[in-house]
């Protein structure tokens, strides 16, 4: 008889459990979570019972001999885990809007992962990404984290830089969606393709496309138009310049390569309606108020408006191929270990490994094309100093990090954005303001 697993998600007031929950429920033949801890903080207490509520339905439904708790406390959660989830929102979704906001209106590109208000959400999670390290080393040293919590680049390369647990594994669901895509393409089904990637998150490439044993990427290249995600507008792309790149881009690439056109879609946007993070706090509303309804026991549909759709399942997919020593192919951020050439060897990359009880093992990309270098190398960079940023406090290293961002290329524009963004979320951010002056 196997052994109960122990699971705990912190961020479980999360609108994305659902899709976790039924995972686990999905795989309970070969994952057999006995316990599963869903943490939260104060402010998230109503969305943590909604959303126990509903997973509790969901367990009955199903007939899985799931224990589900809910705790603010998660030291008490994590004691003995095996595996933990993070997928927190420091600040909450307003501290998305003042991510979004203040950046746009100084005619900068405002989005989550990406530009200043990508490095701001690093700056305020890395520091917990870190305390909570230190919790499980403590209390739970063999369990894997696996974190999804955005960006999950630069807060996966902090990690390994700074903190004091390695079992530590970043995910994103844009391969996912990327593979999907190729597989309509080629009018496959996904299980027909293989599909190689290689880079950083949100800054990933497919450098190979299989299909009975043929790369078939250049035809993939050749009609690679359209293709979004829920939160990107969907800027077509030029195929003569994706066979010039020599690898398929991700949608986050829309960000760099088509900076211009993104920035002014993204101030008309914001004029009429608003930022992103305001569309999905109206999502979020309505998402609630399906959970609220004592007779829904199944993901409900709408979720995958939420624009993070599989994140949750592709976690799922990869703690059971680490229970079960599976060796089966994913795309996940963990240690490049040579993987690919111009990165260091133990700083995090995305890219498709092969996973197994001991953690992925990077698939060798070599060296991708030279045309990908610059701008790779220049997000490495990013990266690298927004974590330094994080754990210092540093006022000049936060500009630095903001300024190596090509989304940013304004020292003027770089000063007024970082200071309102540390004034706004001064809360978040004691790393700066603690017995000293900013600058």
């Amino acid at each position: 008889m196997m052994k109960g697993l122990k699971i705990v998600t912190i961020g479980g007031g999360s609108s994305y459990t659902p899709e976790l929950i039924e995972g686990f429920i999905n795989r309970y033949d070969k994952l057999p979570v006995s316990e599963l801890w869903l943490v939260d903080i104060e402010a998230g207490r109503e969305k943590l019972e909604i959303t126990a509520d509903l997973a509790r339905r969901m367990i009955k439904r199903a007939g899985v001999p799931i224990t589900l708790h809910t705790t603010l406390d998660r030291r008490e959660a994590l004691s003995g885990a095996d595996f933990v989830t993070t997928q927190m929102r420091i600040g909450q979704l307003e501290a998305r809007i003042k991510d979004e906001r203040i950046p746009i209106s100084h005619g900068l590109l405002g989005q989550e992962t990406n530009g200043a208000g990508g490095l701001f959400k690093g700056l305020r999670t890395i520091p917990v990404i870190l305390d909570i390290c230190k919790d499980i080393r403590e209390l739970c040293p063999d369990a894997w984290l696996i974190n999804f919590t955005n960006p999950v680049g630069m807060v996966t390369e902090a990690v390994y830089r700074y903190g004091v647990h390695d079992k530590v594994i970043g995910l994103c669901n844009v391969p996912i969606g990327m593979e999907k895509s190729i597989a309509e393409i080629l009018q496959k089904d996904q299980k027909e393709i293989f599909v190689t990637f290689a880079g950083l998150n949100h800054m990933v490439y497919a450098n190979h496309v299989y299909e009975n044993g043929v790369d078939v990427i250049q035809k993939v290249m050749d009609n690679w138009g359209e293709q979004s995600v829920q939160n990107i507008q969907a800027l077509e792309w030029d195929s003569h310049f994706v066979k010039a790149l020599g690898a398929i881009p991700c949608p986050y690439h829309r960000y760099f390569y088509m900076s211009k056109e993104t920035l002014e879609e993204e101030k008309e946007k914001y004029a009429q309606h608003g930022t992103r993070a305001e569309q999905v706090q109206k999502i979020e509303e309505e998402l609630f108020a399906l959970y609220k309804n004592p007779d829904l026991d199944i993901k409900p549909k709408q979720l995958e408006q939420r624009g993070g759709a599989y994140y949750s399942d592709a976690a799922c997919n990869l703690i059971c191929s680490i229970y079960n020593d599976t060796r089966d192919i994913q795309v996940v951020n963990t240690y490049n270990h040579g993987a690919i050439d111009f990165i260091g060897y133990n700083e995090a990359v995305e890219i498709s490994c092969i996973i197994t009880k001991n953690g992925p093992i990077p698939i060798a990309a070599g060296d991708l094309p030279k045309s990908v270098h610059g701008l790779v190398s220049q997000i490495k960079s990013f990266e690298v100093a927004g974590a330094e940023a994080a754990v210092t406090g540093d006022y000049d290293k936060t500009l630095m990090a903001l300024m190596i961002n090509p989304l940013v290329a304004s020292q003027t524009e770089a000063r007024i954005v970082l200071d309102e963004l540390l004034e706004a979320h001064k809360e978040f951010l004691p790393q700066f303001f603690r017995n000293k002056k900013l600058r």
